[in-house]
């Protein structure tokens, strides 16, 4: 299988080669590109009629003004991110071949850094695929497509897929925001075969349930993977409060590891059901605790409440650049309520998903809690994503996650 577009593109019956249409860069916006960027944005094209009547996603060829071919990728006159790079050699084809030898080197880099089948198998620009993210649960995947160019290569992806892994489920989670940017419908179906309730998952040798069809994102965060080991190194002989626990990750883990006590708090009796299931699952108890976080941090605060682990790792508080003033008060916020609970010499560990708030950004506002707080301490950790989210070297604004672990005196 192979998709192209009957309008803009025709096969070559001597050569067998795509002649693809081509996309003209303005005079003097070609640096980026040159220099390793994987994107064009639409004020660097010349978007004449010819470019605008283009379906959105279509395989074309970015052309700099002095006729010089720079590379293949899916375009959107619709979007900001007008283009999106799959290739350097303009004479690349993207067909189901294509879709394997790249599916097929991020699973080999997986497979080395993991021993069991349980990973973000395909994280967009970083893996060569933008816009794809593929998700693994053994025999299941969860697959997003976030971009045109991507929902229209699904059917050569999904075959891809299935010819290198053989799954007995697909869940197509196209249910994220960011498709409404391309002009994308938001949709979830099964692709292959059916899911009768959660799926069991394995993270740092613990076991866990995750939800791929109602609960956040695909299911499971597999991005907080060493962070959240590296938080259960701390927890041994010490109280922890788990906050926005979602599906029990750290909480679990922290028990697992010896903490003495474990509350895991969240706003979602169905988050609280996959944590309280993950715990029996590994024959250790957790306190669950129905709560909004910010509210419950308070009310402990005011009973003086006391921990030796503290962990708040909230959902995005800024989804979009209009909520960046809010959502850095948010963060400041959370730290101070956080850091108040944290007894002397323990631990805070705070985290933002955030897209918009630089890693510059976040360390500003959790400086700014913590001395609200009248607390300070030293950072023992600031990290990213777990190695299965790599970050494109020249897109390091993709790299979202931040997450800080500090000592507090």
């Amino acid at each position: 299988m192979s998709w192209r577009d009957d309008t803009d593109a025709m096969t070559s019956s001597c050569a067998g080669i795509t002649d693809y249409p081509t996309i003209h860069l303005k005079p003097g916006h070609s640096r980026r590109l040159r220099g390793g960027h994987p994107w064009l944005f639409s004020n660097e094209i010349v978007m004449d009629a010819d470019r605008l009547s283009l379906p959105a996603g279509t395989l074309a060829i970015a052309v700099d003004a002095g006729g010089e071919r720079l590379g293949l990728g899916s375009f959107n006159p619709h979007s900001l991110i007008a283009m999106r790079l799959f290739a350097r050699d303009p004479g690349t084809v993207i067909d189901q071949t294509f879709l394997e030898a790249r599916l097929r080197r991020a699973l080999r880099l997986r497979e080395t850094l993991f021993a069991r089948p349980f990973y973000r198998l395909v994280h967009a620009e970083a893996d060569g695929l933008p816009g794809l993210i593929v998700d693994r649960y053994d025999d299941v995947l969860a697959v997003q497509a976030n971009t045109a160019g991507i929902d229209r290569l699904l059917p050569d992806i999904l075959a891809a897929l299935i010819q290198i892994l053989a799954p007995r489920a697909v869940l197509l989670k196209n249910d994220s925001p960011v498709r409404r940017l391309e002009g994308l419908e938001l949709t979830q179906r099964m692709a292959l075969g059916e899911l009768d309730g959660p799926l069991a998952l394995e993270e740092n040798g613990v076991r866990f349930w995750a939800d791929l069809t109602d609960g956040q994102k695909t299911g499971w965060f597999y991005d907080q993977r060493e962070n959240r080991a590296a938080v259960a190194a701390l927890a041994a002989g010490r109280r922890v409060a788990d906050f926005y626990c979602y599906a029990g990750g750290f909480a679990v883990q922290a028990k697992m590891a010896g903490a003495t006590q474990v509350l895991a708090i969240d706003r979602s009796e169905a988050s609280l059901a996959l944590a309280n299931r993950a715990a029996a699952s590994n024959e250790v108890q957790i306190e669950t605790v129905r709560a909004e976080s910010f509210a419950e941090m308070e009310t402990m605060a005011t009973a003086q409440e006391k921990f030796g682990v503290v962990v708040a790792d909230p959902p995005a508080f800024v989804k979009s650049k209009k909520d960046l003033i809010a959502g850095a008060k948010g963060y400041r916020k959370m730290t101070k309520l956080a850091a108040s609970l944290v007894e002397e010499e323990g631990f805070l560990m705070v985290a933002s998903c955030s897209h918009h708030m630089t890693v510059e950004a976040f360390a500003q506002e959790v400086r700014l809690g913590l001395s609200a707080a009248g607390r300070s301490g030293r950072i023992l950790r600031a990290a990213g994503a777990g190695a299965d989210h790599p970050v494109h070297p020249f897109l390091p604004e993709s790299a979202y996650l931040k997450a800080l672990l500090l000592q507090l005196d």
